[in-house]
């Protein structure tokens, strides 16, 4: 967030360069920083910077400074203070700043925190912005006559006694050199020392919808985010404290797209290890689920969405972040765990020209593919092109007489083939006799076999329907016209 400078200067009687115009006032705070500031020069990162005077200091000390500010102008006027000394200074929220990925020796923040809507939490951010062994430099105060603002030292303390090894306070009230006159009211440093342990490594967790209608997808276009903006993306999020990853998911999903899906609704399908440029890794987890559960999908999130769309899983779009489309399609070839790694200097967006696809983790395993050969193709097309694609197959390929559907890994053909021979099908002749498949719920499997005669289904065995199979076993045999037979088994 930004600072508000004239409601800071009017609240603690401060400039946007922390008073240090005044050169007794700046040699005190040098003499200070001194004592906070690790001897050997080092990576300090100054939030809030202002105009830039701390920095400066610090710079002078002989540390290499990272400033960061949200005003433009005070960006410029610490970036023309800081010439000619080993420091950039870059446009950002003090809250978040946008370092990701890299750590630093000091994080300097003065008279910022209080302004921040939830300091603790600011506070455990900053510190993993921390190399093993770093110093958390925080000066703060509590100021007014008739209303009182800023942090009480003790809220801070007990914040982070949990997250540092050493903390040290120190009143700067006292000193009126600091100030330029003498104040009575509370001002502080917290000087906190992070673990020199180095920690153990830890991954952000994404959760990513793939919801299906038929063959297409839906994708959004990010916007006002900071990330991959102009680019398509399906739906997704990180998995919050607490959270398992499909509860994220459907938080996502709620949030972003207005479906209520339940644990019912989605599926896993793929797991993705991925680094994008100059990035820390990430696990991305893809779900899927079929349009049509949890309502009709809307934009949820217009300030951080252009449009939604549909996408046809054969042509996806090159205006794709790189990642979502490897994920979509290393899914769409049947993998379950994969690999995408960036190097620096790749794209964020899909590169058509580039080596952009994900690398398989797993082996090929399962059945590969069923071809069934059918005496009519139009009327199997019928019949079997319903149910497959209910049970989640997506079309894929078509030629005369001819077609196939794929879910994951396997598919299924039909064709009429010229090799043929004559006769009608007998599934109780040798070969093959039926095919199985997976059903959601009791629910689905009641809903397939009421819509199944309006496809050309029939239902088997309707007197012992659903424990044909028995007792314990609940599924719906069904046959079409040509007399091939299916069955449809619910639940696990």
């Amino acid at each position: 967030m930004g600072i508000d400078w004239d409601r800071a200067a009017a609240t603690f009687d401060d400039e946007p360069d922390h008073g240090l115009r005044d050169p007794a006032v700046r040699e005190a705070w040098a003499e200070r920083l001194r004592d906070w500031l690790p001897e050997a020069a080092g990576d300090v990162l100054d939030l809030g910077c202002g105009t830039g005077s701390l920095s400066l200091l610090a710079a002078e000390h002989g540390h290499r400074v990272t400033a960061v500010d949200l005003s433009p102008d005070m960006v410029e006027r610490a970036r023309e203070k800081l010439s000619g000394h080993e420091a950039e200074v870059l446009l950002g929220d003090a809250d978040t700043p946008p370092v990701e990925g890299r750590r630093f020796d000091v994080v300097l923040v003065r008279h910022v925190l209080w302004m921040l809507p939830d300091p603790e939490a600011t506070l455990r951010h900053w510190c993993g912005l921390l190399r093993p062994g770093g110093r958390l430099v925080l000066i703060e105060g509590v100021w007014g006559t008739t209303t009182l603002s800023g942090i009480p030292a003790d809220r801070l303390i007990r914040a982070l006694t949990p997250m540092v090894t050493r903390l040290h306070s120190e009143r700067l009230s006292g000193d009126a050199r600091l100030w330029g006159r003498p104040v009575e009211d509370e001002r502080y440093a917290l000087v906190g020392v992070v673990p020199t342990a180095p920690p153990r490594h830890k991954e952000i967790v994404d959760v990513h919808l793939i919801l299906r209608r038929g063959d297409e997808v839906l994708l959004a276009r990010r916007a006002n985010t900071g990330y991959a903006d102009g680019l398509l993306h399906v739906p997704f999020g990180h998995v919050e404290a607490g959270e398992d990853v499909r509860a994220a998911l459907i938080r996502e999903a709620r949030e972003e797209i207005g479906l209520a899906l339940t644990p019912q609704d989605v599926s896993a399908e793929l797991v993705l290890q991925h680094r994008g440029p100059s990035e820390n890794p990430r696990i991305g987890w893809f779900f899927e689920a079929e349009y049509g559960a949890g309502g009709e999908p809307f934009n949820a999130e217009p300030d951080k969405c252009e449009e939604l769309g549909w996408y046809g899983m054969d042509a996806l779009p090159d205006d794709m972040v790189a990642y979502c489309r490897a994920g979509l399609e290393a899914w769409r070839a049947g993998e379950r765990f994969a690999l995408h790694w960036q190097e620096e200097g790749d794209r964020v967006a899909h590169d058509p020209g580039g080596a952009g696809r994900a690398a398989s983790l797993g082996a090929a395993r399962g059945v590969h593919h069923v071809e069934l050969w059918v005496p009519e193709f139009a009327e199997a097309e019928r019949s079997w092109g319903w149910l497959l694609e209910e049970l989640g197959h997506v079309p894929e390929q078509r030629w005369a007489r001819g077609r196939s559907w794929r879910r994951g890994a396997s598919y299924v053909v039909l064709e009429q083939s010229p090799d043929m021979r004559s006769g009608a099908h007998d599934r109780r002749s040798p070969g093959l006799n039926h095919l199985a498949f997976h059903v959601a719920s009791r629910a689905e499997l009641d809903r397939l076999v009421a819509e199944g005669p309006d496809h050309g289904w029939s239902l088997l065995f309707p007197e012992r329907h659903p424990h044909a199979g028995g007792a314990g076993h609940r599924a719906a045999y069904l046959e079409d016209a040509a007399g091939y037979e299916v069955e449809l088994v619910a639940g696990g």
